[in-house]
């Protein structure tokens, strides 16, 4: 006769127990010995913005700096994609924006079925927060009387309050978790500054707006919001560890220093502006401090793409948000994407450190699983690369490090880099820059560049060398074939 199934069924519940109880120790084990983590990403701000980065930046950037100096500051990190959605969507996910066409005004860019960086630490035990601007949408609600799905609690979060957008999109509203706090039900006209391009300045759109936001309080919102999300985890007192995810809508447009910042820097409005997103990044920063928090927490600061700042600007101010990088926001050339890039772990990363390790936001998944020594599930986070050794500073550590990287950018553009050498599959920027749309005489199919001997992008090699054009054209067709 056959087995009777059933006969092994309280073996199957008893080993099925042991499992899940052994899985949960793990979980409080992991979580009794983690870090906190703070994640503060910034928007649209220039490698050059920053005085850590740029010595001649004409911006005050006093706690970005120390920041700098009490951690390890990257100068080869990139963004997923030069625009705040691909950014975000890296970010998030451990996986290129390229691999997914993300459409952020109507529905979710993350799938339901892609695990998340919040999503992953809760499973490990962290408390999962976010504050600010999530740009990655959610269901659509015109009546905003409803639930918004899709959004940050839908994808790991275990709490959320910001905004679904830049402060220059409307319907501007905050919301709290997964609602309206107020629905847009006022009206605000568009606005700009005269001075400036169209898209710089106090430049917002016109549109729907709740009567409880006011753009110019934004900033200063997100700011004690995350404050009160660290107070309420300190007052927890609990082993359970923390992820913050603040990101700020600024220094992107529209550009609303509070009157104790306007004139205090070297580059006009922008730099003012700049000002007052670093001072309100201290208060952060201090807030972990005054509850004992700040030991036991990695701090990683950056940006989601480069700046809206033109050459006239340059000159106008003698400000060079790029530090010598070339472009600007959306562009495959290197200030689209190549951003500021600090880590603060006291006792972990060595302090007033600097690598040129190539790394990219899609790393940070990997390094925090490297860290919490535990696997991420098969299929998920494909493109992400733990920089753990590195930011240890292990001898051996560029043995598994990252090696090269790929994003899109605007007019088909990709770009590829295989350690110093980059191409990029077009001629012009493929962003806000311009340039050449398409080959003709004096004018390649597409550009490559040593940035080991020419970081600003200003030699293009494409002609002279089709064998290393050829080998990074197989290696981008590799990486976009593989998930």
């Amino acid at each position: 006769m056959p087995r009777n199934p059933f006969l092994s069924l309280p073996l199957a519940c008893f080993l099925i127990g042991h499992i899940l109880a052994a899985d949960s120790t793990e979980v409080a084990q992991a979580s009794a010995n983690a870090p906190n983590l703070l994640v503060i990403l910034v928007d649209d701000m220039g490698y050059g913005d920053p005085r850590c980065f740029n010595p001649d930046s004409r911006i005050p950037t006093p706690n970005i700096d120390r920041l700098a100096r009490q951690g390890m500051k990257f100068t080869d990190a990139h963004a997923p994609g030069p625009l705040c959605h691909l950014s975000r969507y890296g970010l998030m996910t451990g996986r290129f924006p390229f691999r997914r066409a993300i459409r952020w005004q109507k529905a979710p860019a993350i799938a339901e079925s892609r695990l998340t960086l919040p999503g992953f630490l809760r499973n490990r035990g962290y408390r999962t927060h976010m504050v600010g601007k999530w740009h990655l949408g959610f269901t659509s609600d015109d009546k905003f009387a409803g639930p918004l799905k899709g959004g940050p609690v839908d994808r790991g979060f275990d709490t959320f309050f910001g905004i679904r957008a830049s402060t220059d999109i409307p319907p501007y509203f905050y919301m709290r978790d997964d609602r309206a706090v107020m629905p847009p039900s006022n009206r605000i006209e568009a606005n700009q500054t005269e001075g400036w391009s169209p898209i710089q300045g106090a430049f917002w759109r016109a549109g729907g707006i709740a009567p409880d936001l006011k753009l110019q309080e934004v900033l200063p919102r997100f700011t004690r919001e995350a404050i009160s999300v660290i107070e309420n985890h300190a007052a927890r007192k609990e082993d359970q560890p923390m992820m913050l995810y603040l990101a700020y809508p600024a220094p992107h447009t529209p550009w609303l220093p509070s009157r104790e910042f306007i004139g205090k820097s070297g580059a006009g409005l922008y730099g003012d502006f700049m000002h007052m997103v670093d001072s309100n990044i201290g208060q952060v920063l201090r807030a972990l401090e005054k509850h004992s928090m700040s030991e036991n927490t990695i701090v990683i600061f950056t940006s989601d793409n480069g700046p809206v700042w033109y050459d006239r600007d340059v000159e106008r101010f003698q400000h060079d948000s790029s530090g010598g990088l070339r472009g600007m926001k959306a562009d495959a050339w290197e200030n689209g994407h190549r951003m500021p890039f600090i880590v603060r772990w006291p006792g972990k990363a060595p302090a007033n450190s600097v690598s040129s390790q190539l790394i990219s936001f899609t790393d940070i998944f990997s390094t925090m699983a490297e860290i919490l020594g535990t696997s991420i599930p098969e299929g998920q986070a494909p493109d992400s690369i733990s920089f753990l050794g590195t930011l240890k500073g292990q001898r051996d550590a560029a043995k598994t490090a990252r090696k090269s990287l790929a994003l899109a950018a605007g007019r088909g553009h990709m770009m590829v880099r295989l350690e110093n050498w980059k191409l990029i599959t077009g001629p012009g920027s493929g962003g806000f820059s311009g340039g050449p749309k398409k080959p003709g005489p004096g004018i390649p199919a597409g550009q490559l560049y040593d940035l080991a001997d020419d970081p600003g992008e200003t030699r293009n090699l494409y002609e002279q060398m089709p064998e290393k054009v050829n080998q990074l054209s197989q290696l981008l067709q590799k990486i976009r074939s593989a998930d």
